[in-house]
């Protein structure tokens, strides 16, 4: 019996769909370029239409991530960020890719305000006050660009033109895709007005395989994937990010298994400790703005799994990596006024007779030169910490 991987939104689903893609998004621009206010719908619709125009095969536009699973689950607690659209193009030249790139610029020029002069405005300008990140992506598998739309309170729009793409999630709970083209074309009729009684049938696919299997992963905060093999380095980071939101894994004996996958593969993408510390970095500042206070029960999380979890590496190259996070999460507590100065900073293991009385976490002591500076930095309960760390 084959899985279902469909299923049609509910009312409330519908409800919330058209929320987000009503809600009016600024999209920041650099320098002395104003905001633009967009709504998903309009830069969806503008897109889609201005790439058809340019005889460029749009197949499905679609909600991705976890804005998707928000959709689904917005009962349940669950939270996104960036707004990640899908286009299922057709893109077989790199003549195409540009020409994606060219429209998507040349779209938010028509989200400008009346009054800024347009015809001067160059799409290289465009590109620089308004877009955070570029990403064009061509091999065996995988034929793709990115556009990621600045905005400083972490909610990016993020348009993806996709030709094809191998795999399309890294766990159950983010392998949700909601089909918008019927949702584009109700909103195309100036009379129709979102009732219980009219609304559009909108359809709702899952990466992972089996609906149901991943809707239940999703209501319970569980961790579940498939074939964790092809999962890149970043899904470590992913996969650390949902254990700090409190997601636990389905199944704690496959759950070891793909904590080795996922930290072999961080390492053969990130084989130097700069290019790990880069990437880290870049991840904490997308996804954790507004949540700095989580920041370091996070880096704290991720240096457990990587500590448990690394038989790929030398012993050198492992403690430079626990090192490297270490001293991350050291300066994270120094942002945050935690420590008075993180300059010169030494770390070592420090078993307290306060050790059970402040409920039984790791106990560590900081101190700085001069004057001995003495602080306690306490684990997440959940992280197991070994006497060596430092």
């Amino acid at each position: 019996m084959s899985e279902i991987r469909f299923s049609n939104l509910t009312w409330d689903q519908v409800i919330t769909l058209n929320q987000v893609l009503d809600e009016v998004i600024p999209v920041h621009g650099r320098g002395h370029f104003p905001t633009l206010e967009v709504k998903p719908k309009d830069i969806i619709h503008v897109v889609k239409d201005q790439l058809i125009g340019q005889e460029i095969i749009v197949k499905h536009t679609r909600l991705n991530g976890s804005t998707a699973s928000y959709i689904l689950a917005s009962h349940n607690g669950i939270s996104y960020k960036d707004l990640d659209i899908i286009f299922g193009v057709e893109l077989t030249s790199d003549q195409q890719f540009q020409v994606v790139k060219d429209t998507v610029l040349g779209c938010l020029l028509d989200f400008l305000p009346e009054s800024v002069k347009k015809e001067k405005i160059t799409l290289k300008t465009m590109k620089e006050a308004y877009v955070q990140k570029m990403v064009k992506v061509c091999n065996k598998h995988d034929r793709w660009s990115l556009i990621s739309l600045s905005n400083n309170t972490g909610k990016n729009v993020e348009l993806k033109f996709v030709n094809s793409l191998r795999r399309q999630f890294e766990f159950s709970v983010d392998s949700f895709q909601i089909v918008l083209d019927p949702m584009l074309e109700f909103y195309s009729d100036k009379n129709a007005k979102l009732t219980k009684e009219s609304y559009p049938a909108v359809v709702a696919e899952t990466m992972y395989g089996n609906f149901q299997e991943a809707m239940t992963h999703l209501q319970y905060k569980l961790i579940s994937t498939r074939k964790p093999e092809e999962i890149r380095g970043g899904g470590l980071l992913k996969y650390s990010n949902l254990l700090v939101h409190n997601f636990k894994p389905a199944c704690e004996a496959e759950i070891k298994i793909l904590e080795r996958y996922m930290c072999s593969r961080f390492f053969i993408d990130f084989p130097d400790v700069a290019e790990q510390q880069k990437k880290i970095e870049s991840y904490l500042h997308n996804h954790f703005i507004g949540e700095e206070n989580n920041k370091y029960n996070y880096l704290m999380t991720l240096y457990g799994v990587v500590n448990e979890s690394t038989v790929c590496l030398m012993g050198y190259e492992r403690r430079q990596t626990l090192n490297m996070i270490t001293l991350m999460a050291l300066k994270v507590l120094g942002e945050q006024n935690s420590l008075p100065n993180t300059h010169n900073v030494i770390c070592f293991y420090q078993p307290a007779p306060y050790f059970a009385a402040e409920g039984g976490y790791p106990t560590y002591c900081v101190t700085s030169r001069p004057p001995p500076i003495y602080l306690q930095l306490y684990c997440p309960p959940h992280i197991h910490v070994p006497k060596g760390m430092f």
